[in-house]
């Protein structure tokens, strides 16, 4: 059973949401909350698999709650999902850079919305190679210092060299299986490897590999066609 904590500061989209998950077996929402400080409150008390989280909210936004609520790089759950609308894509590299495991449309179809918390659930991330490059062209290179080459982040050093090779591999989206396959290991070995790059960088999943891959310069992407 999935348990999931709906945040967001506008009753009908919490009620939108949770009527979609209520329609499926393995999906149980044991509460809501208006803003992010209820949030936190309600991860901490209830101990939920995943959070569905809203980014604008009062008291606390859904970025801040999301920091708070994944501090812990050890911890394993609860996992936050982001709801988001075209218009947050700003916000989203930050709220991914605070521990979010993903980010779904509010205007996706029902059947995605539970697909996404339950593969969260699971430990994947909900975060697409194109979505990742449009969101870190657009919020992050523009930002960069562009004079001389960037230094490499210390916890980058302590990765081995097939460390680094799998890194790099899932900043471009791919699976452990895919992974596996790509290298000819088994799937194990590379969750394995995923798990100890996690642990040396101090990330709390596989998004924020992804982001720390291309700040650190070791993922260029494309520039995006206008």
């Amino acid at each position: 059973m999935t348990r999931v904590v709906i945040a967001d500061d506008q009753t009908l989209i919490r009620q939108a949401v949770r009527d979609i998950l209520a329609g499926h077996a393995d999906i149980e929402v044991v509460a809501e909350a208006r803003n992010g400080a209820e949030a936190i409150a309600q991860a901490e008390a209830l101990r939920p698999d995943v959070v569905l989280m809203d980014i604008r909210m009062p008291v606390l936004d859904g970025i801040e709650a999301t920091t708070a609520i994944c501090a812990n790089p050890a911890r394993t759950d609860p996992r936050v999902l982001i709801l988001t609308t075209f218009e947050e894509d700003e916000y989203l590299v930050g709220a991914l850079r605070a521990g979010a495991s993903g980010f779904i449309g509010k205007g996706a179809e029902p059947e995605e919305i539970v697909r996404a918390v339950l593969a969260v659930h699971a430990g994947d991330t909900l975060l697409s190679p194109a979505a990742t490059r449009r969101l870190i062209t657009r919020y992050v290179l523009p930002r960069a210092p562009s004079a001389g080459p960037r230094s490499q982040p210390p916890q980058l050093e302590a990765l081995t060299e097939r460390e680094t090779e799998v890194l790099l591999l899932v900043a471009r989206g791919l699976s452990n299986q895919e992974i596996a396959d790509g290298l000819v290991i088994s799937p194990h070995t590379a969750k394995t490897h995923v798990n100890r790059i996690m642990a040396k960088v101090h990330a709390h999943d596989r998004a924020q590999l992804v982001i720390l891959a291309y700040e650190s310069g070791l993922l260029t992407p494309r520039p995006l066609a206008e």
